[in-house]
């Protein structure tokens, strides 16, 4: 049998071009701490996605600690904690 021949790329997941522009955006300071990163439905218009799909990406954000979320008012990203406002 042939062997089949590579694809110059590594599919990945919709969710995980989201996920790797907003951690860029933030690194680079495009959103800073305090600041409202867009919403699922603009994520979803921005990256051609699923609403779920930005949803997703940002659950991630959330889980590494890199935003919060306040219900019906965004999500925010956070800023760096000081060594004394640390528990």
């Amino acid at each position: 049998m042939p062997e089949r021949p590579q694809p110059p790329y590594t599919p990945r997941a919709p969710y995980l071009r989201v996920l790797d522009a907003l951690t860029a955006e933030i690194q680079k300071g495009t959103y800073g701490p305090g600041d409202r990163i867009p919403s699922d439905a603009e994520l979803s218009e921005r990256f051609g996605v699923a609403r779920m799909t930005a949803r997703r990406a940002v659950g991630v954000l959330r889980e590494r600690g890199l935003v919060f979320t306040e219900w019906g008012k965004g999500t925010y990203v956070i800023g760096p904690t000081k060594p004394d406002e640390a528990d």
